[in-house]
């Protein structure tokens, strides 16, 4: 089974889910009404600096519905307790209009062929096919590049399921943080990760496209799977069934979108757990915590104390402490 389009969403969803052009985006279906649920079990870390400083560390799912709300009271303790946030991208860029246009920008091609001549017949037909079935000329699509269009494809599947950008975990926390006066920060740029994306080579590219059609034909049961792994805070499946799978099938993009990234945020992170007392709540892509390449494990092997804060959690899935 292929997660390639899943898992690059999940790790790379920030830019794009408020980026994407509103008109390429599938139609959203109303969603149910259904029962109350409990709150999703938290994918929730602490680590625990010398000095006493604390880092917070909660694996975000970039799209959600409205029924995943409340959050459980692991996370509302976490946040109460934390005196800034920090998010993968600053909340002034990814609330900024600009944001759009520079998603746009880096989609067009510029090479001076249209997106039919770099796919074989077969992807066309069934891309040609998915644009009739919603609405969407075919032409607006002609000019825009492979990534692109299957992120998007892949996204509006999720949309399609009730699951908003909107009411993604980031923004939630983002909206609390503003009207609880608490600061914000951003751990890289929206151009670094429009950037990431473009780096798709070619064949990357033309993967992840037929993968997204590939997950229309079947119905999107992988994103459910997705979503539901990420409300029971099992981070065994989604480890196992997503990213052990994109790194063993996808090593270069696995590294470039994923352990890169995560090397990178270790220096800022390390920053505020040699501070002195004083508690940050880190939001990130819940992929980019799991595994030896995730920030859970890249700070343990430094030597901080790290610990799963998880109330609903078995005694046996504690002590793991995020390490599938």
């Amino acid at each position: 089974m292929k997660w390639m389009a899943r898992a690059a969403a999940l790790l790379l969803g920030s830019a794009l889910l408020l980026g994407a052009p509103a008109p390429l985006l599938a139609r959203q279906a109303e969603p149910a009404v259904k029962p109350a649920l409990a709150p999703p079990v938290p994918l929730l870390w602490k680590a625990t600096g010398p000095k006493g400083a604390e880092l917070y560390l909660l694996g975000s799912f970039h799209l959600l519905r409205a029924d995943d709300y409340p959050l459980s009271a692991d996370v509302d303790k976490a946040f109460d307790a934390s005196n800034r946030l920090l998010f993968e991208l600053a909340p002034e860029e990814m609330n900024s209009p600009a944001l759009a246009a520079q998603m746009a920008q880096a989609a067009l091609r510029r090479d001076g062929r249209l997106l039919r001549d770099e796919l074989d017949a077969d992807t066309w037909r069934r891309l040609q096919e998915y644009a009739a079935a919603n609405g969407l000329p075919i032409d607006r699509l002609a000019g825009l590049k492979p990534w692109f269009v299957g992120l998007t494809i892949s996204l509006g599947q999720m949309a399609r399921q009730g699951l908003d950008a909107q009411a993604g975990l980031d923004r939630h926390l983002m909206a609390r943080a503003a009207t609880a006066g608490k600061p914000t920060q951003g751990l890289e740029s929206a151009a670094a990760q429009i950037a990431m994306l473009d780096g798709m080579n070619a064949d990357e590219q033309r993967q992840l496209l037929r993968e997204a059609l590939d997950q229309v034909d079947k119905g999107d049961e992988q994103g459910r799977r997705l979503h539901d792994a990420w409300r029971r805070g099992d981070d065994v499946t989604l480890w196992r069934d997503m990213a052990a799978q994109m790194k063993r099938d996808y090593p270069a993009l696995y590294r470039r979108i994923n352990t890169e990234r995560n090397d990178a945020w270790l220096a800022p992170l390390q920053e505020r757990l040699q501070a002195g007392p004083g508690a940050t709540l880190v939001v990130v892509g819940a992929l980019h915590l799991l595994g030896n390449d995730g920030v859970v494990e890249k700070l343990r092997a430094r030597g901080y104390k790290i610990e799963r804060i998880c109330s609903a959690c078995a005694p046996a899935a504690k002590t793991r402490g995020g390490k599938p």
